[in-house]
Formats: structure tokens, C-alpha cells, sequence
């Protein structure tokens, strides 16, 4: 079972770079600044920020469905990073370290399966659900802190 990991989109968090601490208070978003290399997962590189990187914190509706599994969280935007990355078959970097949860939905957005992953599960705990025909697609959480990492959908 083949599937692929994107980042979200560059292009609506951009102008969030541009504005002042004020304007970023009025959309419940502040700019941080990565204090170590580890802990700051970008939700468009799918990388963590090095330490001293420019982030945007807000935020984002990840699970935009008319289910009672709609879903919003605090999420973390790298200034640097430029375009979504793309993982086909493999995990990305901010996968690494740290438990992931996976929930998995039906086309209709309504959750069917969930699962933990530890260190170095995380591509057998994909292809497990994805072998379950209803499951269209899957949401990847860091574990610990709730928030949306990652969308994985079939390849």
C-alpha cells in the first residue's frame, strides 16, 4: 500500500510573516522564535526549525468537515520554509523522535481507526490502517501535545 505525506500550503500563511505583533494578536496568532533544534515541527516543511528560526504560531482547521470530528489546533509555520514538502512511502522529519497518533477517516470525514506510533512505527502503523478499505484518508498528531502534523493520503 502506497501513500504519501504532504505539508500544507505555503501561500495562506504567508502574508501572517508580514505583520506586526499587534495584527497577528487580532487572528490569536504570535510570531516565536525556535529556541532549540528540536520541538518547533513546521506544518509546511514538516521539519523542525533550527534554533533562532522565525515561526508563526495560530491557529489552523485542519479537519474541515461537517462531522463531529471537525478539527482545529495550535500549529507552528516556518518563515522559511517555501513550498509543501511531499514524502511518498516514508516518513517525514518531524515524525522522527517523538509518538505520533494517526486517526483515520472515511470519506466522509467521519474517524474508523486509530493508532499509536512509537519510534519507528510509524510506516507500519500507515500501511496497517490504510490496508482497511474504508479508511480514505489519515491524519497524523504529535502524540503528546495534540496537534495536527500531517495529512497521508493514499499514493
Amino acid at each position: 500500500m502506497s501513500y504519501r505525506i504532504i505539508g500544507l500550503d505555503r501561500e495562506p500563511f504567508a502574508e501572517l510573516f508580514d505583520m506586526n505583533d499587534t495584527e497577528l494578536a487580532k487572528r490569536g496568532a504570535l510570531r516565536v522564535t525556535a529556541a532549540a533544534d528540536k520541538g518547533w515541527p513546521c506544518r509546511i516543511s514538516l521539519e523542525d526549525a533550527k534554533a533562532g528560526e522565525d515561526l508563526i504560531l495560530l491557529n489552523h482547521l485542519s479537519h474541515d468537515v461537517a462531522t463531529p470530528y471537525r478539527s482545529s489546533y495550535a500549529i507552528y509555520v516556518r518563515k522559511a520554509a517555501s513550498m509543501a514538502a511531499e514524502f511518498v512511502d516514508e516518513t517525514p522529519p518531524v515524525f522522527e523522535g517523538r509518538p505520533m497518533a494517526f486517526r483515520a477517516f472515511d470519506a466522509e470525514g467521519m474517524l474508523r481507526n486509530a493508532a499509536l506510533a512509537l519510534h519507528g512505527q510509524a510506516d507500519d502503523k500507515i500501511r496497517a490502517l490504510f490496508a482497511l478499505d474504508e479508511i480514505a484518508y489519515i491524519h497524523a498528531h504529535n502524540a503528546a501535545h495534540g496537534c495536527f502534523s500531517a495529512r497521508i493520503e493514499r499514493a
